[in-house]
């Protein structure tokens, strides 16, 4: 057990309310500060993209025995069903009995907070933190930034207040400190498929839908209450892109020429659109993200990634998996709690970004290629064969807890072997005979080399 201390969380997103129950059942005092209001008293809409939960995120809940009580708000979806033109293919994601389940964010940041409470976790609701001492763990808050300032005493400190963190605005402003912020040129947009009259889904509801049309792309998420949750992703300029959709007949022309099946499921598409933010995509990293042994940067305020993978949240729960493995190892040594979690989980945070930016190419266009979904298909069929051989970078990522870093570099030595394979002749005929089976396990003992 640890020594009780007196820790502050600012934010109190979904990984700011679940770090402060693990720490909470450590034993100590946790207040959370967030400059918004409670968000069980807001109805939201107009941001957010569904969450994906899949098992990175569910091991973090069901270690503190929450995950049974999440899974009753969660949709599981066991395949991607790709829309191109009126046509409808489905590409299953796992092994059977494999699903990511789509989660609204608001619902579950709503359960989070209030899980917490009865935790006897504290908020702060409305309260603005302007900045903090470091080296005192002393955090600053007032009415304004040039305001009179109240000073707030803790033993630590952690940032989890997303990706224009406060807290790691400070850390930023001590010497080498590694700091990078990257924006997409594409934005996105949320749109809504209501349910259907008796509560029913309009669209498979155990599906992620995908409307691939390369350089842009529109999603949709099951809801519990029978609705979709949209998001259309494209650029901010250029030819089909945000700035060109400026009135309601360009719009409506737009969608019945790129997304012809929606026209009867988004019935409120101009108004959504127009009224609807247009939201930034930014990859940030940093680099160290603790200072001594009194302040923690968690989540999105350390590594925040694009979200074409679904893995922000998942990557941001494993860091409360990690740092709580941490504490139990190291008992009172923070400085040693926080320098190996900051040490493992670097590498693997650089992993997942870089996944999740690949994942827009692979969502956006390879999705509708006939070449991509035989590769597909040789792939499960050769890892179901040879189970020992080869997991699949999707399921390597989704569907197990090895490390991000070791997906993406076995994935890279997977793809160069799935290029060769994809050239043999005649494999469009050929694609499950035992000659593309050699010729796969040749290439893997080749490439271990």
């Amino acid at each position: 057990m640890q020594t009780p201390l007196k820790i502050a969380v600012v934010g109190s997103g979904l990984v700011g309310s679940l770090l402060a129950i693990y720490l909470k059942r450590a034993g100590h005092t946790v207040h959370v500060y967030d400059r918004s209001a409670d968000i069980r008293t807001i109805k939201f809409s107009g941001r957010s993209i569904n969450l994906a939960m899949s098992h990175r995120g569910w091991r973090t809940l069901d270690e503190v025995g929450l995950g049974n009580e999440i899974r009753k708000i969660a949709i599981p979806m066991d395949k991607r069903a790709i829309h191109i033109g009126n046509e409808l293919n489905y590409q299953y994601y796992g092994k059977e009995g494999e699903s990511i389940y789509s989660i609204s964010r608001g619902g579950l940041n709503q359960k989070m907070v209030s899980l917490a409470e009865a935790e006897g976790v504290e908020f702060f609701f409305e309260t603005r933190i302007w900045d903090v001492d470091l080296a005192t763990a002393t955090l600053h808050t007032g009415e304004t930034e040039r305001g009179a300032w109240v000073d707030l005493k803790y033993d630590k400190i952690f940032g989890a207040d997303g990706a224009f963190s406060r807290i790691r605005h400070r850390m930023q402003r001590q010497n080498r400190f590694n700091y990078s912020q990257e924006f997409l040129p594409l934005g996105y947009k949320e749109l809504n498929i209501p349910a259907n009259a008796d509560g029913t889904h309009k669209l498979d509801k155990n599906s992620f839908h995908i409307w691939p049309r390369h350089e842009f792309m529109l999603i949709a998420m099951p809801n519990t209450d029978g609705s979709f949750t949209c998001t259309l992703f494209m650029p901010f300029e250029g030819e089909n892109s945000f700035d060109s959709l400026t009135d309601k007949e360009t719009l409506e022309a737009f969608f019945a020429k790129h997304f012809p099946s929606t026209k009867d499921v988004i019935p409120k598409l101009v108004e959504d659109f127009f009224k609807n933010p247009t939201s930034t995509l930014v990859t940030v990293k940093c680099f160290p993200w603790t200072f001594e042994d009194k302040v923690a940067l968690i989540g999105d305020a350390c590594h925040a990634i694009v979200p074409f993978y679904g893995h922000g949240m998942n990557a941001g729960f494993e860091d409360i998996t990690i740092l709580n493995q941490m504490m139990q190892k190291y008992g009172d040594d923070w400085n040693t709690i926080f320098k190996e979690y900051e040490k493992s989980r670097k590498p693997d945070t650089d992993a997942i970004a870089e996944l999740s930016y690949r994942n827009f190419l692979e969502m956006s266009s390879k999705t509708a290629d006939d070449k991509f979904h035989l590769q597909k298909k040789i792939e499960k069929r050769f890892s179901e064969k040879y189970p020992d051989k080869w997991l699949p970078l999707y399921s390597r990522v989704t569907f197990s807890y090895r490390p991000y870093s070791e997906a993406l570099a076995l994935g890279d030595r997977q793809k160069a072997i799935m290029d060769e394979v994809m050239a043999m002749d005649g494999i469009n005929d050929k694609w499950d005979s035992p000659e593309v089976d050699a010729r796969i396990i040749a290439l893997l003992a080749e490439k271990a080399e």
